[in-house]
C-alpha cells in the first residue's frame, strides 16, 4: 500500500506548497479540501522561504566560485615559504649566514627541515615568522635573502591571508543563510503536514485508494515500499522503506 511521505528537498517542500496554493486559487474555498486559514498562512509563509533559499544558493555558489582562486593562492604562499626557508638553509649550510640567525625565524639552527605547511594556519604562522626573521636579520646588517626575495613572498603572504579572512567571512555569511534556512524548514514541514492531514481527512470516507487519487491532486506524494516496487517490476531507488 501506497504511504506519504513528506518532502525531504527544498524544492519539493516549495513545490507542495504551490500546489495547494495554486488549487485554491483556482477551485475556490469551497472546493479545496482544506482550510482557507492554512492558504493564508503558506501564501504569507512562500516569500520569506523562497528568499531565504535563494539567499543561501547565492552564498554557496560565490564561496565555490572564489573558491579556484584561493586554493591557487595556498598554493603559491606555501610554494614561497617552503622555498624562501630551504633558501636560508642552504645560506646556513654554505656557512653564509650564521645557523643560529634562524632562531630569528622561529626555526632551529640544526634543523634543515621545512617545517609542517599543511593548514592554512600553519602558514599563518610561518610566513608571519619568516617576514618578521628576515625584517630583523636584514635590520643588523644582513645581506637579504633572494630568489625568492622577501618581498616576492610578502605579496603572496599578504593576499593569502586577505584571501582567508574573506573566506572566514563568506563562511560565516553561509552559515547563517543555512540556519535561516533550516528553521523555516521546520515551518515549512509543519505547514506541509497540517495541509496533508487536512486533506486525507476530508477523503477519510471514501476509502483509501480513492482519497490517495484524490490526495494526489493537492500535491501529496505516495511512495510504494521496496517490496512492492519490487513486485511490480519497477525500478528502485535505495531510500524506499522495506
Amino acid at each position: 500500500m501506497p504511504y506519504r511521505r513528506l518532502p525531504n528537498t527544498d524544492a519539493a517542500r516549495m513545490r507542495a506548497l504551490q500546489v495547494a496554493r495554486k488549487q485554491y486559487e483556482l477551485k475556490g474555498a469551497e472546493n479545496v479540501p482544506y482550510s482557507s486559514k492554512i492558504v493564508h498562512e503558506i501564501s504569507a509563509f512562500i516569500p520569506f522561504f523562497e528568499r531565504a533559499i535563494a539567499e543561501y544558493k547565492t552564498s554557496v555558489e560565490t564561496q565555490f566560485a572564489k573558491n579556484q582562486k584561493y586554493q591557487n593562492q595556498v598554493r603559491m604562499v606555501r610554494m614561497y615559504i617552503s622555498h624562501f626557508i630551504q633558501v636560508l638553509n642552504l645560506s646556513c649550510q654554505r656557512n653564509e649566514i650564521k645557523p643560529e640567525k634562524k632562531l630569528l625565524y622561529k626555526l632551529l639552527p640544526d634543523n634543515y627541515s621545512v617545517p609542517d605547511l599543511s593548514t592554512e594556519m600553519l602558514l599563518i604562522e610561518w610566513g608571519k615568522n619568516i617576514i618578521d626573521g628576515e625584517s630583523e636579520r636584514t635590520r643588523s646588517g644582513g645581506a637579504p635573502i633572494y630568489n625568492p626575495a622577501i618581498s616576492k613572498v610578502s605579496v603572496h603572504y599578504d593576499q593569502f591571508c586577505d584571501s582567508f579572512q574573506t573566506k572566514k567571512v563568506s563562511k560565516k555569511n553561509t552559515d547563517r543563510y543555512l540556519e535561516s534556512v533550516q528553521k523555516l524548514r521546520i515551518q515549512a514541514d509543519a505547514l506541509i503536514l497540517n495541509l496533508w492531514d487536512q486533506i486525507e481527512k476530508a477523503y477519510a470516507e471514501l476509502g483509501t485508494e480513492e482519497m490517495q487519487n484524490r490526495a494526489k491532486e493537492f500535491g501529496i506524494v505516495y511512495y510504494l515500499r521496496r517490496k512492492e516496487r519490487q513486485a511490480l517490476g519497477l525500478p528502485v531507488s535505495g531510500d524506499e522503506d522495506k
